[in-house]
Order: C-alpha cells, then structure tokens, then sequence
C-alpha cells in the first residue's frame, strides 16, 4: 500500500465521521444558540442552566439517529473489508 492509498482511507474515514457526527454537532450548536439567546433576554447567566438541556437535546438526537448511525458505520466497514484486497496488492 503506497502513500496514495493510505490518503485515499484516510479521505473516506474523515468524510465519514464528518457524516456521522454532523447531527449530533448541529442539534448542540441550536440548543447553544438558543439558550444563549434566552439567557441574554432574560439577563440569567447561570451556567448550569445550559449545561443541562444541551446535553439532552444530544442524548436524544444520538438515540434517535442510532439506526442511521450503525447503518453508515457496517456500511464503511464492510466497503473497506470487502475493497481490502486492493489496498495491499
């Protein structure tokens, strides 16, 4: 396997995971956004208030998307299983 082809997984590997935890990134940042904007308007800064609602809003969105998740993740794994052969001749 030469430089080009460990580039090549490499490549495929990144654009994957960008796939995967682009839902899960998304939902964070609008909760984000949103409790900031709440918390401006209402002049409250405490911080256990965001803390709190963020990581359920990424709880759920990590359960509800799980099938889609394990669907892309068996999917790239057996890509890469099954083009294997080309990668070490």
């Amino acid at each position: 396997m030469g430089p080009d082809m460990a580039a090549e997984i490499a490549r495929k590997l990144l654009i994957e995971a960008m796939i995967i935890s682009a839902p899960v990134l998304i939902a964070a940042c609008l909760i984000s956004v949103l409790l900031s904007v709440l918390q401006t308007l209402t002049s409250v800064q405490e911080q256990t208030l965001t803390v709190v609602p963020r990581l359920l809003v990424v709880f759920v969105v990590t359960v509800v998307t799980m099938p889609w998740l394990v669907g892309r993740l068996v999917n790239y794994t057996i890509g890469l299983w099954t083009d294997f052969h080309r990668y070490l001749g």
